[in-house]
């Protein structure tokens, strides 16, 4: 081939839904063979804090609880090309269709303190039209358009309240064509003695709200407010004296006026801050944290403490170091996040996934690229990106990598076959590795401690191996891999420290009885807001189709949350890790024995809990808490596999995988700024497809759904 029309070669380091959406960006067949991807992953298997694996019984283990909410339109439209492709090629695959894959998960729960225990809301929240990632997407993305949908919801939730009192209050539609003057005197006559008073006023009143909306919503930001202000002013203060009556009586009635009460902050807040008009959207709150910033705009304590908050705060991690006590959470990220998942999900809410994410997301990812050309060197571990001389520019010259082990026949092939199904083992396959009978019986973590052992080193030089490179792991991980950047540019340096992580814990159970034999009263949900050794569960049963056990097993049950930091050095050594793996099966059995009793009454007998619920391997059951030992789990302390934060000001220090300030380098990650700025699979599948749009100028920006976010 003539060398000046060779493809570009890009070095993909990482192997996690970045890193891969940027690999299925770079080789789309209309892109004509113009570049050729290596992705380099340490250990055996693709996935990053996503990956998971089967181990006994086939089961099922992953690093934690993994669902998708239904506006991940990047992330579906990303898995339903994948799955029409390999379609194609590989037809005796099962899982054929995307549909077959994910499933609708519409039941969520969120827990609520109360005197001596707890209680739970739980609501099935309806199907949206259409699916996520269809082609036709729907435009949401204003700060106008998010107002007049949570004003659309104050109507709808004030009418529910008074369905709930028993109040048939049905006032028909007034004048689409009234005009200001004719609003301005409803809303005198409506606040005439200073308060709404009765159930048919409030709902009055959020009519009015709503065509003042319509009429001239721009001009709420351009001076002309009065009227909105002050029927805010008056809902917020009929809501707080709602909430302190139903405060020790109707448990359903309260949290309906608790929301009502946050989104009459959201929208006081969004008028004081200005964020129609501001160019930076949302971002511009971001140095507050939302609670405080919500707090500021009239939301109540009461309100501020509900399980709906703090379900929130826990599904995304948000504390600082991992201390319960310290909940942050920007306020601009978050309340971006919260319209968007509530506003322009679509088919469900949350949808699960049929097997584990390994099996779902990331072996069709893997065939598929394949396919297409692409290379995987698995057992590489970063271990420094090199700089050329500053004197001669800014890109990069060198990748040096760790060899973890050296493969027989030149090339690892990572997956098996369960059920008919391509799937990733939870144990690298020693047999295919030179000395993999020594490696094994030595059990290094491929995935783990950064002073394993490894068995040789490789360099790649600029020019002779790569063109581009993308770095895709995780920003935990750039101080040990990216130390030249981080020394040589100050805003990689100021984003390290300032874009921070978090370690969580997670376990799993296998139950001979299901959460409806235990005291469970409810469909199965994903519950989040509950006690805080582990304050999010979710019934996962639906699995236990794609197991194999030979013992009766009823029930699976998924348990995560945050996870106290460490000592921030020692977290990249083996022994911190197996320390903090044996503190997570110590609060395992802890909250086993002393809080699951909460949700499932029937668990717990005079002497404690039942371990004999527990499946187990036949040559691993063990008695009382020794148990547990046959179940998993995990400390994700590894520098890679914490979770990325969005604390209070941090935002504005990510860099865009868009912006190259070295010449031939890019990032790609949850932890670059994406337009979401999050720990989640949407935004790390933004970062990679704009991690492609980097380097070949595809896909268009105007593709990426909710990039250019406000």
């Amino acid at each position: 081939m003539n060398p000046e029309r060779r493809p570009a070669r890009v070095a993909v380091i990482g192997g996690g839904c970045a890193g891969l959406a940027a690999a299925f960006e770079l080789t789309r067949p209309e892109l004509a063979g113009r570049y050729q991807v290596t992705v380099y992953q340490a250990g055996w298997r693709l996935g990053g804090k996503g990956a998971s694996g089967r181990g006994v019984a086939d089961r099922v283990e992953e690093h934690g609880l993994h669902l998708w909410l239904g506006f991940y339109e990047n992330a579906f439209r990303l898995m339903r090309e994948c799955y029409a492709e390999r379609r194609q090629h590989f037809p005796h695959c099962r899982f054929a269709d995307w549909r077959e894959a994910f499933q609708p998960a519409p039941d969520v729960c969120v827990a609520d303190r109360k005197p001596g225990g707890w209680d739970f809301w739980q609501a099935r929240i309806p199907p949206s039209p259409g699916e996520p990632g269809d082609a036709a997407a729907r435009d949401p993305y204003t700060v106008l358009g998010y107002l007049r949908q949570a004003v659309m919801l104050v109507l709808e939730l004030l009418r529910s309240s008074a369905a709930m009192q028993g109040a048939a209050v049905e006032p028909g539609p007034r004048n689409p064509g009234a005009g200001t003057d004719s609003l301005a005197s409803a809303v005198s006559t409506l606040l005439r003695y200073g308060q709404l008073a009765t159930t048919a006023a409030l709902i009055e009143a959020g009519e009015i709200l709503r065509e003042t909306m319509d009429l001239f919503l721009p001009r709420w930001f351009g001076g002309e407010a009065s009227l909105p202000v002050q029927l805010l002013e008056a809902l917020t203060a009929a809501a707080r004296r709602q909430l302190d009556i139903l405060a020790a009586g109707d448990e359903e009635l309260r949290r309906v006026w608790q929301v009502i009460d946050l989104i009459l902050a959201v929208l006081r807040g969004a008028l004081r801050s200005n964020l129609a008009l501001d160019p930076r959207g949302f971002d511009a709150i971001n140095d507050y944290d939302w609670r405080d910033w919500l707090r500021m705009n009239g939301a109540s304590e009461q309100s501020l403490d509900s399980g709906f908050m703090r379900g929130i705060y826990d599904l995304v991690f948000a504390f600082e170091d991992g201390d319960i006590g310290r909940p942050r959470l920007a306020a601009g990220v978050a309340l971006r996040g919260a319209l968007r998942m509530f506003f322009t999900y679509r088919g469900a809410f949350f949808w699960r996934m049929n097997a584990g994410m390994g099996d779902v997301v990331f072996a069709p990812l893997y065939q598929v690229l394949k396919r297409r050309g692409v290379r995987f060197e698995f057992f590489h571990r970063l271990r420094n990106v090199g700089l050329a001389p500053q004197a001669d520019g800014s890109y990069v010259q060198a990748l040096e990598f760790d060899l973890q082990a050296r493969v027989k026949n030149g090339e690892y092939q990572p997956l098996v076959e369960i059920h008919k199904m391509p799937i990733w083992p939870s144990l690298p396959d020693y047999a295919q590795l030179e000395d993999g009978a020594g490696i094994a019986r030595q059990v290094p973590a491929f995935e783990g401690a950064w002073e394993e052992r490894q068995c040789g080193r490789k360099m790649l030089e600029v020019e002779n191996d790569f063109d581009f490179a993308v770095l895709a792991v995780s920003i935990g991980a750039l101080p040990q891999v990216a130390r030249e950047l981080i020394d040589r540019e100050p805003r990689w340096r100021d984003m390290v420290a300032r874009v921070k992580t978090v370690p969580t814990r997670a376990f799993q159970l296998w139950l001979r009885e299901h959460a409806g034999e235990l005291g469970w009263k409810r469909p199965p949900v994903t519950l989040s807001g509950f006690q805080a050794t582990f304050d999010t569960w979710a019934d996962m049963s639906h699995l236990l189709p794609e197991e194999s056990w030979r013992t009766p097993v009823k029930g699976i049950a998924y348990f995560c949350s945050v996870l106290r930091d460490g000592q921030s050095k020692a977290a990249a050594s083996q022994a911190y890790q197996e320390q903090q793996r044996h503190a997570v099966r110590a609060q395992a059995v802890h909250f086993l024995e002393n809080e699951v009793q909460a949700l499932w009454p029937r668990a717990v007998a005079s002497d404690g809990f039942r371990w004999d619920l527990l499946a187990a391997d036949a040559t691993a059951e063990g008695a009382g808490p020794a148990r547990f030992d046959s179940q998993f789990w995990t400390a994700n302390v590894n520098p890679s596999d914490r979770y990325v934060q969005s604390l209070p000001g941090s935002p504005a220090y990510r860099i865009s995988p868009l912006d190259m300030t070295f010449d031939n380098l890019t990032i790609a990650g949850d932890w670059t700024a994406t337009g979401l700025d999050s720990g989640c699979i949407e935004s790390a599948v933004i970062s990679g497809r704009l991690a492609a749009h980097a380097i070949s100028g595809k896909p268009g920006l105007s593709e990426i759904i909710g990039y250019d976010h406000p």
